[in-house]
């Protein structure tokens, strides 16, 4: 039940957050030339990359420094200079990690100006940073403030390419992680004033990067993004962490998004979002929505399955309420479904009696019957609703609702349909059921019957 919330959750975090220790080994080829040429270098290099794929950073290291000193003239200077950095970065010896990029940077111009020793060079400066390096917090403001005031290139063929790890705009944008609001705040709101095409991933990083700041101005900025930005996705995000900002006002701002006209699928991630509150003004405009027939309905089932995710089943009495109010079958089914998850608090009693009730139709019956034998009801009251039903479908329904469970008590009651129950058709259900039972005594119970 919980995972499409978990799923919701994991893909925006996902997106949204990257801890250096989660940047890739780049292939091995990424600074290596003439390829084909042995150098000598190569086997000492081969051994560095071994120890890298086995995880002994600072062993990997000590190989690259040993092949640099020991090999000048080789060709894969600038790529051991590299390895050996992100092999330090790894060890967690940043400062030497800069400085070994800054050697690469000096005899390797060209190499150093790769998106992925730039990004590199940047995650190493955002830790940096958040450990008081004034230098490395002066230049990942600098790359970050360039990120945010490139100009629109003149086609879509110009953004840069790489994913987010090899793209150092990016890699600016996480370290503004490390660094204090009023330093990053300014850069962030740059970023999401951009509208080219080469800056959806730029800006959807940025609104995960404004929610996390907290500050006065971070509702704002997001409800703008939410309502203004090109991108669906950024659109959506700036939705789902306005949940996530400690702002009395994000509710109403939820709110706004979710009474508007606007696209379905943000006015989805509205809902999930006042799902993720637990203000009484959440729940209440929950409530409110879910009640009101002129919402959609697969909307309307959104809100009804939110409040049934509410801690301990605490919305179970109000949703029991609400299913009398209700006139959609599917809407019913949802309320039914949410009261499943949550035994007790008269969820049970509740089921059951709209299994026994007349007056529902036959389908939302059924599903009450099948709801029951996913809750774990006591196996008695499932045969006295047998017993109770004339309705041949529902008393199939209820063979099945027994067959699905394991205690004894639910091969006694199908052994004793299978004997006595005057309806030929119900005897072949449960005898059916029996079959595919592994208890021994149904196993039994359908030899004996062979032998008659």
């Amino acid at each position: 039940m919980h995972w499409i919330l978990a799923l919701t959750l994991t893909t925006q975090l996902s997106v949204a957050t990257e801890a250096p220790a989660a940047l890739d080994w780049p292939a091995p080829v990424a600074y290596a030339s003439h390829q084909i040429v042995a150098d000598p270098a190569d086997s000492l290099l081969r051994a560095a990359s071994e120890r890298m794929s086995r995880g002994d950073y600072r062993g990997a290291a000590e190989l690259y420094r040993s092949a640099l000193r020991r090999y000048p003239g080789s060709m894969r200077l600038s790529e051991a200079m590299y390895y050996e950095a992100f092999a330090l970065y790894r060890a967690g010896d940043l400062a030497k990690a800069r400085g070994a990029l800054d050697t690469l940077r000096d005899r390797f111009p060209q190499a150093a100006s790769r998106g992925d020793a730039n990004a590199l060079r940047t995650r190493i400066c955002g830790e940096l940073a958040r450990q008081g390096d004034s230098a490395c917090a002066e230049e990942v403001a600098s790359v970050s403030a360039s990120a945010a005031a490139r100009p629109t290139p003149r086609a879509v063929a110009e953004c840069p390419d790489g994913d987010d790890d090899d793209d150092s705009r990016i890699a600016a944008l996480n370290a503004l992680m490390q660094m204090d609001a009023t330093r990053a705040m300014p850069i962030l709101t740059n970023v999401l004033a951009r509208r080219d095409k080469c800056s959806e991933r730029l800006r959807r990083k940025a609104v995960f990067l404004v929610a996390q700041k907290q500050t006065t101005e971070a509702a704002d900025i997001l409800l703008a993004a939410a309502r203004n930005d090109p991108d669906s996705e950024v659109r959506e995000q700036a939705v789902f962490w306005l949940s996530q900002v400690h702002d009395p006002r994000a509710v109403d701002m939820l709110v706004q998004i979710l009474n508007s006209n606007g696209e379905r699928a943000l006015r989805d991630k509205a809902l999930f979002a006042l799902s993720q509150h637990s203000s009484p003004k959440a729940i209440a405009v929950l409530r409110d929505f879910a009640e009101d027939e002129k919402q959609p309905s697969d909307l309307r089932e959104r809100a009804i399955f939110s409040l049934g995710q509410r801690s301990g089943g605490q919305e179970s009495e109000y949703l029991r309420t609400l299913y009398r109010k209700l006139t959609d079958p599917q809407l019913k089914e949802k309320v039914l479904f949410s009261l499943m998850q949550v035994r007790g608090r008269g969820n049970d009693a509740f089921i059951l009696g709209i299994a026994n009730d007349p007056k529902e139709t036959r389908e939302l019956r059924k599903r009450a019957i099948f709801n029951l034998g996913q809750t774990g009801i006591d196996i008695p009251q499932l045969g006295a609703l047998y017993g109770s039903l004339e309705d041949r479908e529902l008393r199939e329904q209820v063979i099945f609702a027994l067959a699905q469970r394991h205690e004894t008590g639910a091969i006694d009651k199908l052994m004793d349909i299978a004997k006595s129950d005057p309806d030929r058709e119900m005897r072949k259900k449960a005898i059916f059921w029996l079959g595919q039972s592994r208890d021994p005594r149904a196993t039994q119970f359908l030899a004996e019957l062979i032998s008659k």
